[in-house]
């Protein structure tokens, strides 16, 4: 089994004469933390949606678990277990946790397109929720209102949600967008103790906390790759502290 999940060899994404993404080559390993980090404008969002499917891109390759899946739809990447979350929580305010939960999987199945049988949750797909609301530590929330929830424990659940169908590659852009600095805590410690063979990329503007989370960074500049590293490479790296960490620090 090779030791790398997601490769990107020379994408590109162009809208018109914009690039987005310019000639972007990744090699993500198993089980890694990375982020991905950048001005405002820098394409990271953009990169995501090449990954994901949600936008083709226009040159290069993506490989997923050897499988190139560059003009593959967004439902069957999402099949072969890539998940994301995305920067706006999208949920049903009038559903419970539960119920928001459970339609995230049975989105993914077949019986999405059902109009006969039980709408009730089958044993597994229970489990499947629990499990998700476990380690996003909203089980004890499971039977409120989404719009009973604070604006923290629905990124919490996004999060749950995203990783109800067990994702080995789980792509997070700005979980902490938003959060105060009590919610933003609980964010990284839900994000810390994820399972290990679930490898996580991310986006988040919070430079003390992405540095503290992952492996390995990649930086971006006007949709091109800058520089990688260690966290500690990127904090003592000086043209990247100048660009990202000093003047563009809140802009990652």
């Amino acid at each position: 089994m090779t030791k790398s999940i997601l490769q990107l060899d020379h994408v590109g994404v162009r809208f018109d004469a914009l690039r987005a993404v310019d000639d972007v080559s990744l090699d993500v390993r198993r089980g890694e933390r990375r982020a991905i980090i950048g001005p405002n404008g820098a394409g990271k969002t953009t990169l995501f949606n090449a990954i994901t499917g949600v936008v083709p891109p226009s040159s290069g390759r993506v490989v997923f678990e050897g499988r190139n899946i560059t003009h593959a739809p967004p439902h069957r990447r999402a099949d072969w277990g890539i998940s994301r979350t995305f920067q706006i929580t999208n949920l049903f305010p009038s559903l419970t946790v539960r119920q928001n939960m459970e339609l995230a999987i049975r989105g993914l199945t077949p019986r999405k397109f059902s109009f006969f049988g039980s709408p009730a949750a089958t044993d597994e797909e229970r489990a499947q929720a629990d499990s998700a609301l476990t380690l996003s530590r909203l089980a004890a929330r499971a039977d409120s209102a989404v719009n009973e929830l604070s604006y923290g424990e629905q990124r919490q659940l996004e999060i749950a949600m995203a990783l109800a169908p067990n994702p080995r590659l789980l792509l997070l852009d700005e979980p902490a967008a938003g959060l105060s600095p009590a919610e933003r805590v609980i964010v990284a410690n839900i994000i810390r103790a994820l399972p290990k063979d679930i490898t996580i990329v991310l986006i988040e503007h919070d430079m003390d906390l992405v540095l503290s989370l992952v492996d390995w960074v990649t930086c971006l500049n006007n949709g091109q790759f800058l520089a990688e590293g260690t966290p500690a490479d990127i904090r003592n790296n000086a043209d990247i502290q100048n660009v990202y960490l000093g003047k563009a620090r809140h802009h990652a």
